[in-house]
């Protein structure tokens, strides 16, 4: 069995996170290793939360591993808190990445066009050093803006798009895969680049007039779990793609209309058939 290490967050309410890419990615046939960055009692998008920083837990975690001559297929990341969590986390892809272990990094710190209110340019310059020593990045376009000095746009074509991919490429990760691409009306998905085949690929669906929180994390965790368990880079990020819109779509159905986030756990079944074909 595959073993896939996730550094990121932990809310212990609100679908985010761990609190995702655990189910999910186990739900796949994937072990999954958790390594929490901080404890939350919910989400950001609650008030009032409270936050424990783990930080200061990350090294003396991970030097146990290393006396246990563990093994990660992968190492996937997520929201990192601070400039100090990505240097341990350089640290750590040191110290654990082999021949056959897949970098996947997730830059979260942004979106429509402004970072996340803890973070600054600094912050973005140090995550693209991180994505510098990726496998694969999966940015959104916000994040890819940031991390290289490109002028945001809400409306752009294709020959955009394909100048941010290069400049993304060129900050060293092997394959650059952008979210949130929309090139025709209603339509949305992903556009991708492998530097080592200088092939582009590109996927779109129809896009769900929907915002949730956590849905990058649904994408990011499938498309890794995707990735590990053989499919090639645009079959896994054409199931990520769907399978997201799809848990959107089932959570509109929901009468109680959870504004948290998604039901992907009513959704697990349709994933592993997806999987299957």
């Amino acid at each position: 069995m595959k073993r896939i290490l996730t550094i990121q967050d932990i809310s212990c309410l609100g679908k985010c996170s761990i609190t995702i890419a655990l189910p999910l990615i186990s739900a796949m046939g994937v072990e999954t290793v958790i390594l929490p960055t901080a404890v939350l009692s919910t989400h950001t998008m609650f008030q009032g939360f409270t936050v424990k920083d783990l930080t200061d837990e990350l090294i003396p975690i991970t030097d146990h591993w290393k006396k246990e001559n563990v093994h990660f297929d992968a190492i996937y990341t997520g929201y990192l808190g601070s400039a100090e969590e990505i240097e341990i986390v350089k640290k750590i892809f040191r110290e654990f990445k082999t021949d056959d272990t897949l970098i996947f990094i997730d830059p979260v710190m942004a979106d429509n066009g402004k970072l996340y209110p803890a973070f600054d340019l600094n912050y973005a310059k140090l995550n693209a050093g991180l994505c510098g020593e990726a496998d694969v990045i999966v940015p959104n376009i916000t994040e890819a803006c940031f991390m290289t000095d490109t002028e945001y746009r809400e409306e752009y074509d294709e020959a955009y798009i394909k100048d941010l991919i290069g400049k993304l490429a060129a900050l060293g990760a092997k394959k650059t895969v952008l979210t949130g691409v929309s090139l025709s009306e209603g339509k949305t998905g992903v556009y991708g680049y492998d530097s080592e085949t200088k092939e582009y690929f590109i996927y779109q669906n129809d896009r769900v007039d929907a915002q949730y929180h956590g849905t990058g994390d649904v994408f990011s965790s499938v498309s890794v779990g995707a990735l590990m368990r053989g499919l090639s880079l645009k079959d896994a990020f054409r199931i990520a793609a769907d399978y997201t819109a799809d848990t959107i779509r089932e959570t509109l159905k929901n009468p109680e209309k959870p504004w948290y986030g998604v039901d992907f756990e009513a959704t697990i079944p349709e994933l592993l058939s997806m999987l299957s074909k």
